[in-house]
């Protein structure tokens, strides 16, 4: 296993940031980490990276413990995090022999020439970075990121304002990256975790709530289905909350969408309430839960 992270726990005070979690990565693997804001996935990959020091726990990256051999984690793993920290003022190529510097690297020259072929930096390698459009400056973080030919990728929301076209680019560059190395991917974006990862952990208040293939979680989902409806006029909020097989709900404009683990029950209840208030119903349509619904379902606070 490239990463095994074992009943590890980050606690500030007393409160738990990241609470007793467990998992593995194996090489090969995209792994999207998923979580709300707060939930501890910048915490955990911190941890990971040797940057911040679990309170207790042990994590293992390529056979060395972060704890014990810091310096071994550093060289097999690759970190980009959220807040890309660059050096504005200079050039791209000025930026990577630096950081080639700090890791040793032989045929500098050679290494950085072949970065900069892979990332798609080649037309703007001229430039400071301060002058890079935000797509370039990220792909210089990647570049530095994977120098040093690390068997791990740490990735913290890698296409955070990116137009659709740079996201599309960076999404192919992580996929052709992670054939050969373990890559642990966090986004908010789910449709980049479907095009680009095959397995999913999700972790809500610091604890995992879910670690498997996307289709199996979405299929260990299936007992519980979304109702959409709409009418011909917003109804008041509180309207629903007296709907008994609800699981929650989520206004639209001009409708509903409500999970539920009997939506034939629910049918009758929503056709109902609507002839008693008196509101017309234009479409009612039953969907199985998408990846973004297991989501929210396992990390919704209500």
């Amino acid at each position: 296993m490239s990463i095994i992270v074992n009943t590890v726990s980050k606690i500030y005070d007393k409160q738990y940031a990241v609470d007793n979690i467990s998992f593995e990565l194996k090489k090969g693997e995209i792994v999207g980490f998923l979580g709300p804001n707060g939930a501890g996935k910048s915490t955990t990959m911190k941890m990971i990276c040797g940057y911040l020091p679990a309170t207790n726990g042990s994590i293992i990256v390529c056979g060395s413990d972060v704890q014990d051999k810091p310096m071994d984690v550093k060289r097999n793993i690759g970190y980009l995090p959220e807040a890309n920290p660059l050096y504005y003022d200079m050039y791209v190529r000025e930026y990577l022999e630096m950081s080639a510097g700090i890791h040793g690297i032989k045929n500098v020259k050679n290494r950085i020439e072949e970065m900069i072929t892979l990332t798609g930096l080649t037309k703007e390698a001229h430039k400071k970075i301060g002058m890079l459009s935000k797509g370039y400056k990220q792909r210089v973080g990647l570049a530095q990121a994977m120098l040093h030919n690390p068997d791990v990728l740490i990735l913290d929301e890698p296409t955070t304002g990116l137009d659709p076209n740079q996201i599309i680019e960076i999404r192919e560059l992580i996929t052709r990256i992670g054939k050969e190395k373990t890559v642990l991917l966090s986004t908010h974006i789910m449709q980049e975790v479907q095009a680009m990862c095959s397995r999913v952990i999700i972790i809500n208040s610091g604890k995992i709530v879910a670690d498997d293939a996307i289709e199996k979680i979405q299929q260990s989902n299936k007992k519980q289905d979304v109702l959409i409806v709409t009418f011909d006029k917003q109804p008041a909020a509180d309207l629903f909350n007296s709907l008994k097989h609800k699981k929650r709900y989520e206004l639209l404009q001009n409708g509903i969408k409500i999970y539920t683990d009997n939506p034939d029950a629910l049918r009758k209840e929503v056709m109902q309430l609507a002839l008693d208030n008196n509101i017309n119903i234009n479409t009612m349509n039953t969907e199985t839960l998408s990846l973004e619904d297991v989501f929210r379902s396992l990390t919704a606070n209500n």
